[in-house]
Parts: C-alpha cells; sequence; structure tokens
C-alpha cells in the first residue's frame, strides 16, 4: 500500500509513523512534510494549492489512500476534486467541512438541531455597532471566534466590554484574522472542563479514539494567548462511561443523523471539542473536519491493529471498527515552542539534544515546525517538538515525570513549553 499525507505538522508526522507500522503500508509520502516526518516518510514538494498536481502525483504513483492533515485543503475542497478521479481520500468534502471552516454555519446547524452547545449570535463587518451595542448588555466574560480558519487562535474570551470592543476592532477593523474575520460569532461563556473526542466515521458508522484534553492557552495555568494547542494527555479521566454515552445521545449520533438531513454524508475524523460543565453535561464548543493538534500525537500510540486500512474503510464508506483496538495505558505530549509564539517568532534556532530520546521505549518526538539541513535540525515554526511519552500501565503522574524528564534533555534557542500538562487528569485520580 501506498499512502499520501497532505501537511507539515506534528499531527501528519504522528500519522505517517502510525502508518509506518502496519505491515502492508509500502511507501509513505508527505507533502510538504518537515525535518522529522522524512525518518518515516519521503518528503515531497507538491503544489497543494494546484489540485491537479497532487492528482497526477497520486495516479502516477499509484497512490491507494490520500490523508489530509490539515483543515485547510479540506475547506478548499480537495477531497471532492480527488474524489472524482476515484483517488480514496480520508477527509471529509468541502460541504462537511463547513463544520469547521464556518463557525457561523456550524453553530447555526447545531441550534436547528438542538444540539448542546452555547447561545450565540452571528454578526459579519458591516454591523459593527450592532456587535457592540449587544456586547453593552451581555454578560461577561464572553466568547468571541472569527467565523473562519484561524489555525486555532481565533477564539477570544473577553472579560469585560472594554476588552470586546477592543477585539472586535482588531478583527472587522484591523483585520487581524484577514479573510477569517468576515464573520464572528459571539456566544454564551460556558464554565466547566474541556474535553476533546476523536471520531472516525464512514457517514453512519463510527468509532470513538481515545478520549483527550488539549490545553490550548501558551502559558501554564490556561494563561496567555489561545494557541494551536500547548499539548495533550490521553485518556482524559473526566470522560467516564457514563459522560461518554451522554455524548454518543446528545452529540455524536444527532450531529451525524442531522448532517444526513442537510445532505452531507460525513466521512472521515469528525472532532469533537467539548465542555462537560460541573453537572457532568457535555456542550459542543466546536467542531473541527480533521484530526486535532496536538490531540493525535497523544491518542495514535494508543492504537493497535490496522491502522491505515481502518481509514480506507471509512474513505470506502464502510467502516470496519474492528480493524483497530484501544490499549489500556496513557500518554502525555508536551509541546516545545518558540520564543514569541503564538505571536512573531524567528525561525532557524539549531536544535540540540534529539539524538538523547533515540531508542527510548515508548517515547516519540514529532516533529512540527523543523527542517533538516547538513545533517541538523532547525527550528522552523512557532510549534516546534511535540514529546510524546506512553505509560503502559496507565500511569498518568510517572507519565509526567518522566515526559519532562525527557523532554528537558531537548533545547533551543527560545524554547519554552507549558510545565502543567495533564495536571487537571491528575487531580481526578488523586
Amino acid at each position: 500500500m501506498k499512502i499520501l499525507i497532505l501537511g507539515s505538522g506534528g499531527r501528519e508526522h504522528a500519522l505517517a509513523w502510525r502508518c509506518s507500522l502496519d505491515e502492508t503500508v509500502d511507501r509513505i509520502f508527505v507533502s510538504p512534510g518537515n525535518g522529522g516526518t522524512s525518518s518515516t516518510a519521503e518528503n515531497i514538494l507538491l503544489d497543494l494549492k494546484n489540485f491537479e498536481s497532487v492528482k497526477d502525483f497520486c495516479l502516477k504513483e499509484k497512490i491507494d489512500l490520500i490523508i489530509v492533515g490539515s483543515e485547510e485543503f479540506l475547506a478548499a475542497g480537495i477531497v471532492d476534486y480527488l474524489e472524482k478521479y476515484d483517488l480514496k481520500v480520508f477527509g471529509p468534502n468541502q460541504k462537511a467541512a463547513k463544520l469547521e471552516s464556518d463557525k457561523s454555519f456550524a453553530k447555526n446547524f447545531m441550534k436547528k438541531y438542538e444540539i448542546p452547545t452555547a447561545s450565540h449570535l452571528v454578526f459579519d463587518s458591516s454591523q459593527i455597532e450592532s456587535a457592540l451595542s449587544f456586547l453593552r448588555q451581555t454578560k461577561y466574560p464572553v466568547v468571541i471566534k472569527v467565523s473562519g480558519l484561524a489555525a486555532g487562535k481565533g477564539v477570544i474570551i473577553s472579560p469585560t466590554f472594554d476588552d470586546a470592543e477592543k477585539t472586535i476592532k482588531e478583527i472587522f477593523i484591523n483585520r487581524n484574522f484577514g479573510e477569517a474575520g468576515e464573520k464572528i460569532v459571539i456566544e454564551q461563556f460556558l464554565e466547566g472542563e474541556e474535553l476533546s473526542l476523536l471520531v472516525v466515521t464512514d457517514g453512519t458508522d463510527y468509532k470513538i479514539l481515545p478520549t483527550s484534553q488539549d490545553h490550548k492557552r501558551v502559558f501554564d495555568n490556561d494563561m496567555g494567548k489561545n494557541t494551536g494547542g500547548m499539548g495533550a494527555y490521553s485518556p482524559a479521566p473526566i470522560a467516564s462511561e457514563t459522560i461518554i454515552k451522554s455524548i454518543e445521545e446528545r452529540i455524536i449520533l444527532p450531529t451525524l443523523i442531522c448532517l444526513k438531513k442537510e445532505d452531507i454524508n460525513y466521512k472521515g475524523c469528525l472532532y469533537f471539542g467539548l465542555m462537560i460543565d460541573q453537572n457532568s453535561n457535555p456542550f459542543v464548543i466546536e467542531y473541527n473536519s480533521r484530526f486535532g493538534d496536538p490531540e493525535t500525537q497523544a491518542v495514535l500510540p494508543l492504537l493497535e491493529g490496522k491502522f491505515s486500512e481502518f481509514l480506507i474503510s471509512s474513505a470506502n464508506g464502510k467502516l470496519e471498527s474492528n480493524l483497530i483496538s484501544i490499549k489500556n495505558d496513557c500518554s502525555i505530549c508536551v509541546v516545545s515552542a518558540s520564543s514569541g509564539y503564538p505571536d512573531q517568532y524567528e525561525k532557524g534556532k539549531e536544535i540540540f539534544g534529539l539524538e538523547t530520546l533515540r531508542g527510548i521505549d515508548n517515547c516519540y518526538v514529532f516533529h512540527s515546525g523543523t527542517k533538516y539541513q547538513d545533517g541538523k535540525y532547525f527550528t522552523n515554526g512557532g510549534r516546534v517538538l511535540c514529546i510524546t511519552l506512553l505509560d503502559k500501565d496507565s500511569n498518568l503522574v510517572r507519565c509526567k515525570k518522566n515526559v519532562y524528564e525527557f523532554i528537558s534533555k531537548i533545547s533551543f534557542d527560545g524554547m519554552h513549553y507549558r510545565k502543567d500538562i495533564a495536571d487537571k487528569g491528575i487531580k481526578h485520580i488523586l
């Protein structure tokens, strides 16, 4: 089997690594990839905005499965295009991907079908005064989201009207988010604990992957700006069997059933970003139309079986859930980032210490923003490395101690990372 993975982050590195474990997989290509993906796959440079070039490569190389990692390509309709040529693609089509690429669409969908979520209003760039008028009357804190894709950084929690007014002007007048901010969603602030749930589906049948919890804020104790994600752990102790059953009945099943009512057949990974309130009730914060990052880096080491064939079964529209099983282990992924991230940051800093982690059982170094040049690794993005550790006895406390011991062996100029990944989970078990 030949596989092509589209993307360049830690998620794509983890997907390439997991697919490489399958005996049926002969070759894996990643485009554009990063400094680390070349260790488990072949990096190739395709013009990903030119779908024809991707199609030509896939037909020439007789690619059996294309895995679309980035939401950007899904939103642009790459699945629709490639499927016209009978290519097998794991990922939703453009219409289905609107669940992530257009938050106003997603919120209106949930409201229409009574899927639990925060109350909201939608405003576009011509309605600045209307938005401000509403904000003068609402309760705080309030959540302001740009409707389009913003690499996980388009969610702002405003504690006061003055802060909300500043945010509205930054989005609509200063255009800090470009076209993604042409429309915004202002919604009720939900209190509780966040939970990430990755579901692989063929549109009807589905399999829930191990639960996880992302850490969006850049600094410890959920301080600082939102990022693409500074770390994750899996499974999340908050997700009891009762809560998972509630999520299935109130959110997962209604979402898939009601998508079909909208003439949308969703195939691929559907990410549910959830809030669990103090009464253990789940609410949808957001949908994502692909594997999460860094959740994927924490979840994939917990999967056994024929992962690649499992994804193909989804692409074929006939999910075979028995192709994979879930280990009774736990894992923690810690992201190391460049100085200044999620704002401006420098690239090209040499990375030291990676060789010290080679050969350590159940320790995985997934590259995100790196490049490999003249036998050395250099930073090439905001999020640089994802250090993931698997604990076979599912001891989250020990797993945290060891993963931080390992990440301390790595360094580059300006490197920073959160020191509290998995602390919320540990509180549930102590």
